[in-house]
């Protein structure tokens, strides 16, 4: 006979339930944690560019078409982003000049040994220091864009109120600790209590008895057995030191560890497409902790050269900061590097060990441990499995970062961008019209061409900029006169407007033919769009094609 269950069994039942239950919950936090501290270990933040990240590379792991049709308008490097400010040079000179800095400058002239500015009512004493403060002070309150750096002293004008004084500065805007100059012209007044003030000043460049003496290489030559000093050599940039390193002796070479990439198929293609290989390249270098043997030859792509055709023989310095580059990273031309190598080979019984690498499949994960001197990657297969940033795919995007704040603009061309804006006195708006090609392929960009319209372009733009500011157009369009209808609104400025500054007289004109072995080079169409963008980028009001001015989606129809 079965006995009845007694209530008090039911409660070990219950228990164990609850304990169950518990260990099932706590496994669950365990396991989430655990996946959790994964992906927190192997996340590699995505690489800034143009667009979003996803946008990024579904673009460029896109491989349907050899070459990359992104907006060859416009185009970001390191100085562009937000990454942490660069370290400037250790000197006191980058210490930007603040209201802080005058008022203690200030107490210190307090007992100073010039005489009252009402002594001399007739000349102003432009080397008195109340002079520099007034001035500085004028500035600050004048150009709030820009960080002043460091003056120079003050000089004698062309008239007995008016002084010239030079400055070094930089864009606030700017991510680089590159510094630029000005010299102007002010007119210097006495107030009432004996106190200087600026009455005026000029524009860009105006203090020309400020302006630093002309640097100039070899100012006499030889001509017939004689000095000949009417002929001089062209001016240069002191700030500027792009010359290429060098390896040193046979043990230095020996000792170093190479990554050596040779041609691919990105050679000639567009310049974002270049940049994108380059970076990859360059990242593998840092991820294998090599140095990278790099090729200064740059081949400018057809869409770039006015001729229509792809050119070689470019200089990579012609476009970008190579002084910035060999600081932050490590790397060796690649003439110097193969005349090392040949010489080493000839004068050692014992070879340089050196791995070749056929294929972009043998990842960078497989070569980290190589001891091999130089590792060289070949990339012989047909196009586009001979592009360099295949490196980077797959699972080696987790591993390689592309060191983007290496990449700075050569300063050269940022020296023209600075005297754009200084001419308009950093006071400027600024719009980016998107044209070309992209504005007739209706069926990518159906509305974009009438968007951009001359008479669209001044219905829109009366709605987003005030009339009769100065407004810097950056822009594809080839005819200069298409936006005429703008001028009736706006104090309208092209790239075309100042031509000077790349002419046959200009300190641009005469670097790169110096840097170019004495051959002129044309100022071509990479070179605008570099200048472009950084002058689009310094404009208070700014407004885009894609977003503002068009509802055409960036990359064509329903990629929005």
């Amino acid at each position: 006979m079965k006995e009845p269950i007694s209530l008090n069994s039911a409660e070990p039942i219950g228990q164990n339930a609850i304990k169950l239950i518990s260990n099932l919950c706590f496994s669950l936090f365990v396991f989430a944690v655990l996946i959790f501290t994964v992906i927190a270990i192997t996340y590699q933040p995505p690489d800034p560019w143009l667009q979003s990240a996803p946008a990024l590379t579904k673009f460029f792991t896109e491989l349907q078409n050899a070459t990359f049709k992104d907006d060859s308008s416009v185009l970001k490097t390191g100085e562009d982003f937000a990454f942490p400010p660069a370290i400037p040079p250790a000197t006191n000179a980058n210490k930007p000049i603040t209201e802080a800095v005058i008022e203690i400058s200030e107490k210190n002239i307090t007992n100073s040994s010039f005489k009252s500015p009402c002594d001399h009512m007739n000349q102003v004493n432009c080397s008195d220091p109340r002079v520099l403060l007034a001035i500085e002070k004028f500035n600050l309150r004048l150009f709030k864009s820009i960080v002043f750096l460091e003056y120079s002293t003050p000089v004698n004008g062309s008239k007995p109120n008016e002084c010239d004084v030079a400055w070094k500065f930089r864009n606030k805007k700017e991510k680089s600790w590159r510094r630029y100059r000005d010299f102007r012209r002010f007119r210097i007044d006495v107030t009432d209590n004996c106190a200087y003030k600026v009455a005026g000043a000029s524009g860009w460049h105006s203090g020309v008895n400020a302006r630093r003496p002309v640097v100039r290489l070899n100012s006499t030559a030889v001509v017939g057995g004689k000095r000949n000093p009417k002929v001089t050599a062209p001016l240069r940039d002191t700030e500027i030191n792009d010359t290429v390193p060098k390896i040193g002796p046979d043990a230095a070479f020996r000792r170093g560890r190479y990554l050596y990439y040779s041609r691919g198929g990105d050679y000639c293609k567009g310049m974002n497409h270049y940049l994108w290989s380059f970076l990859c390249a360059l990242g593998e270098a840092q991820y294998l902790n090599r140095t990278f043997v790099m090729d200064l030859n740059i081949c400018l792509a057809s869409q770039y050269n006015p001729s229509g055709k792809d050119e070689e023989g470019k200089d990579f310095r012609f476009y970008f900061d190579f002084e910035h580059l060999k600081e932050v990273t490590s790397i060796v031309e690649d003439k110097e590097f193969l005349r090392d190598w040949k010489k080493w080979d000839k004068t050692h019984k014992k070879k340089i060990p050196v791995r070749r690498v056929a294929t972009y499949k043998i990842t960078p994960m497989q070569l980290r441990k190589d001891k091999s001197t130089i590792i060289w990657r070949q990339f012989d297969a047909p196009e586009p499995e001979n592009y360099w940033y295949r490196v980077c795919e797959g699972q080696a995007a987790k591993y390689i970062q592309r060191p983007w704040h290496a990449l700075w603009k050569s300063k050269r061309l940022m020296n023209i961008v600075s005297e754009i804006s200084g001419r308009m006195d950093w006071d400027f708006d600024a719009v980016h019209v998107v044209r070309g090609e992209k504005a007739q392929n209706k069926q990518l960009w159906p509305h974009l061409d009438a968007d951009t319209s001359p008479d669209t372009l001044v219905s829109k733009l009366q709605g987003m900029i005030r009339p009769w500011r100065n407004l810097y157009i950056a822009t594809n369009e080839p005819f200069y006169n298409y936006f005429d209808k703008l001028r009736s609104h706006y104090k309208v400025h092209l790239l075309d407007d100042y031509k000077d500054l790349w002419g046959n007289t200009s300190e641009w004109y005469n670097e790169t033919k110096l840097l170019n072995g004495g051959r002129p080079i044309d100022f071509d169409g990479y070179m605008r769009v570099e200048v472009d963008t950084e002058v689009l980028y310094r404009a208070k009001t700014r407004v885009e094609t894609f977003y503002n001015l068009t509802g055409d989606c960036k990359d064509g129809i329903n990629t929005c």
